[in-house]
């Protein structure tokens, strides 16, 4: 891996974000704080700069390809190349009732974070990845998303039925598969990191992980040597089933 790795987390001005960015500058990556809010990016820049770390904010609106485009003009004008992509930046989305009852509507505000999002922003960062010696990509996925844990009676998900959520999770698996197919045999690889339980915003901070503890598989797998994985959806005790 580069010496100076170059960075960029999406949603990184709070929660498990703000930790990841936190973990790889405390590896001497160069972070580059992604936030919708530029008030925000900046004070979780700031807050990261205090620690010693190498920090910039960079506003990027995962839901925007245009706003994907121009962070990815950004990286390229001052750095050259990108080495580490985590895409963060994630919602659960307001609906919570029976997939019966949910409209597209429902699906679509969350798909356009937590899928179309991710092909954006990816896209986008790829031409840079690829210029790293050891390009990463690191997907924040969720064990709510495995059909296998979804479909077992004895799993804590059997009664979990968020349909835009889960779905959104299960679809974003399946895409990081089909990257990993098209980057295999390339420096690139992609991975799904699965935080487990943690207690952020989007679960009303009801989660028995800190953000720290969550951050730690994300950030394992953006400093990947070459003999690991790509394709892999990983949790900090092991393989999470698909």
């Amino acid at each position: 891996m580069p010496a100076d790795r170059i960075a960029l987390i999406t949603g990184a001005n709070k929660g498990i974000g703000f930790e990841i960015a936190r973990q790889l500058g405390e590896q001497g990556c160069v972070v580059l704080a992604g936030a919708r809010d530029e008030v925000r990016g900046k004070a979780a820049a700031d807050s990261l700069a205090g620690l010693g770390i190498t920090a910039l904010p960079l506003r990027i609106d995962v839901t925007d390809p245009v706003s994907a485009a121009d962070a990815a003009s950004w990286i390229e004008r001052r750095h050259g190349r990108l080495d580490v992509l985590v895409n963060n930046a994630g919602i659960a989305g307001g609906f919570s009732g029976p997939p019966s009852a949910a409209t597209a509507a429902d699906l679509r505000e969350v798909y356009e974070t937590n899928v179309f999002g991710v092909v954006s922003v990816t896209n986008a960062m790829l031409p840079l990845l690829r210029r790293s010696e050891a390009g990463r990509i690191v997907n924040l996925s969720s064990h709510a998303g495995s059909l296998t844990l979804n479909t077992d009676p004895d799993s804590p998900l059997a009664n979990v039925n968020m349909l835009a959520y889960q779905s959104s999770k299960t679809a974003l698996n399946a895409l990081t598969v089909l990257y990993a197919k098209e980057l295999k045999g390339t420096s690139v690889k992609i991975n799904l990191a699965n935080p487990g339980p943690v207690a952020t915003d989007i679960n009303g901070h009801r989660g028995h992980l800190t953000p720290a503890e969550g951050a730690r598989i994300a950030v394992r797998l953006a400093l990947l040597d070459e003999s690991g994985p790509s394709g892999a959806c990983l949790a900090e005790n092991g393989t999470v089933p698909w």
